[in-house]
């Protein structure tokens, strides 16, 4: 008799799609063959369920794997452990801040707890296992023949991703604008959901003022936000602070030679600098402009093959299921 796969059961409970979103749906493909995979929330590609499902598959015989990823959900197990459920629970730490001691008192209820970088790893007092976000590399790949529409311009240096100001998109403006001014034929593409409007306008009044409007675009949120990575030569990730950053993960795999912030995330982890990538300090507008500068004007190399090559290498949807499906199973 053919034995029946584990039950994986993704909880996803969150008013909004999220980075974490994606990162989940990344690798949910590469475990499919080995677990029947279920959600238990909204918002997430894959088999919805709702409460009775869940307590149905928890009924069965088999073995059963719970993963959570915030409080709310980790509460939710926690109640189905209370009514007598037995199931693994493994819970993934998303934020580089230091957890409230709520956080920990939950995480310290999971059978094993998951850090997304050694950082985070390090802000816990107690063991987790660093399993990084993986990237589908056979889809985010390179594509030079992808152009934007309404971006003029030859060369484009794009940001991507939610825009407020802890993104980092006003260090960005200031170090590009004289290289804008100097080299008609590059373009900045900011693309992603606006957060701050007033900021928003803050930043076109700059643009305006420096006359530079018609090299800077600001495009919508997009479901394709690979085109924009593959039409464009410089992806710069330029935030404060950032619990992990497929921005950087999904750019470098397109090809693209990524400027991202030092000690934020998983930038300096992936980025060996100026092999793989480019770091820079967080807001140091003068020193990312002295990088942006030395590539538009080819005084630094371009660093889209060893990009490419690490992402598909290291950081893969396909090397992250296999390190989580040692973790589900032992």
């Amino acid at each position: 008799m053919k034995s029946e796969k584990p039950i994986l059961i993704h909880f996803h409970f969150h008013k909004r799609k999220t980075g974490l979103t994606s990162s989940i749906e990344n690798v949910l493909p590469y475990l499919e063959r080995n677990f029947e995979i279920y959600i238990f929330g909204s918002l997430l590609s894959g088999k919805i369920i709702g409460w009775l499902e869940v307590l149905k598959l928890l009924q069965t015989r088999r073995k059963v794997i719970v993963h959570v990823h915030r409080n709310n959900e980790i509460l939710r197990a926690l109640f189905l452990r209370v009514i007598g459920s037995d199931f693994k629970l493994i819970a993934t730490r998303h934020a580089e801040s230091t957890p409230s001691r709520l956080t920990l008192s939950l995480l310290k209820k999971a059978d094993a707890v998951i850090s997304l970088t050694p950082k985070m790893q390090l802000s816990l007092p107690f063991s987790s296992t660093v399993v990084g976000h993986g990237v589908q590399t056979e889809f985010f790949r390179p594509d030079s023949s992808v152009k934007i529409s309404n971006v003029i311009q030859e060369n484009i240096i794009c940001i991507a991703g939610r825009v407020r100001e802890r993104k980092g998109h006003q260090v960005v403006l200031d170090a590009v604008q004289p290289i804008l001014a100097k080299y008609p034929n590059w373009a900045l593409v900011i693309v992603g959901k606006i957060d701050d409007q007033q900021f928003v306008e803050n930043l076109k009044g700059d643009i305006s003022s420096n006359k530079l409007t018609s090299q800077v675009y600001f495009h919508p949120e997009t479901k394709n936000i690979k085109k924009y990575y593959q039409a464009s030569k410089i992806v710069v990730v330029p935030s404060y602070s950032e619990g992990f950053s497929l921005v950087c993960l999904e750019a470098m795999s397109c090809g693209c030679t990524v400027v991202a912030t030092s000690g934020v995330g998983v930038h300096g982890d992936v980025i060996e600098n100026q092999k793989t990538g480019y770091l820079f300090s967080p807001g140091d507008s003068e020193e990312l402009r002295k990088v942006l500068f030395g590539l538009v004007s080819r005084e630094l190399k371009y660093t889209s093959e060893a990009a490419r090559d690490r992402i598909v290498n290291e950081w893969s949807a396909q090397r992250e299921a296999n390190q989580l499906k040692m973790l589900y199973l032992h």
